[in-house]
């Protein structure tokens, strides 16, 4: 097994494996391999901490990026996020990705990186450290101030770093380079393009779905609309999408 820096030449193959990695695991498809793929321009984009993980081939990837806490008087305080954290599917369940997510943190904590927020599973990111961000008195941005967010997680990476620049509390909001796919829903569309068709699905364990446009939940097949070439529209109900393609 080896951890190394991704090369330039490897970015169509690690945005491949990042789309095997999330299709149909909290939605219908998957936006992570976009959102890797536009965040490499993108000056939040933290090159030094941007790993694969080798196995005879690449089986999986983990990104860094710059984020900020805002404070109740308005100012902002640097802070770090990180992923998408990708694993082959075939690798997954086999200690890989908590061996890549052990390193990498490594290597953030020797560039000085203190604090990590990010969303995910506390029941595998405790393994590497994180626990409920509100212990830190770190709130989500779409939450109230004295939720416990169950999937709203964080790290000092450095002990103290919190009390040394003077955060008692805080709130985060995700970097925009995480929203890309849904702010550009065409461009998005255009690039999924680039790749070997696959079939969208409903599955146990996906977030909650919306319609775009009327807010209604989307949870099965039936409830989704329907493009003119008679293909499901994830995105719209059956109010927005009846055989018509908008």
């Amino acid at each position: 097994m080896v951890i190394r820096l991704e090369q330039p030449n490897e970015y169509r193959e690690v945005e491949n494996l990042t789309r095997e990695a999330f299709w149909n695991v909290y939605r219908p498809g998957c936006t992570e391999h976009y959102v890797l793929h536009q965040y490499r321009t993108n000056p939040d984009f933290i090159p030094e901490l941007d790993f694969v993980l080798e196995e005879k081939s690449i089986i999986g990837h983990i990104m860094f990026s710059k984020a900020e806490l805002l404070h109740d008087d308005g100012h902002r305080t640097s802070s770090w996020t990180f992923g998408p954290i990708s694993i082959h599917p075939d690798y997954k369940r086999k200690g890989y990705g908590l061996k890549l997510l052990q390193y990498a943190l490594g290597k953030a904590r020797e560039m000085g990186i203190g604090f990590l927020c990010m969303e995910g599973n506390i029941e595998f990111y405790k393994h590497a450290g994180f626990d409920l961000a509100s212990k830190f008195n770190i709130h989500y941005h779409s939450e109230p101030k004295d939720a416990e967010v169950p999937y709203f997680l964080a790290q000092e990476l450095i002990p103290g770093w919190l009390e040394s620049n003077d955060i008692t509390e805080a709130c985060y909001c995700p970097p925009k380079g995480y929203f890309v796919a849904d702010d550009n829903p065409e461009a998005f569309e255009a690039f999924e393009a680039t790749f070997p068709k696959k079939e969208k699905a409903f599955q146990e364990g996906q977030l909650p779905q919306f319609c775009h446009s009327f807010g209604m939940p989307l949870n099965r097949i039936e409830d989704c609309g329907t493009n003119a070439d008679g293909s499901t529209n994830f995105n719209y109900c059956q109010n927005c999408y009846n055989d018509l393609d908008k």
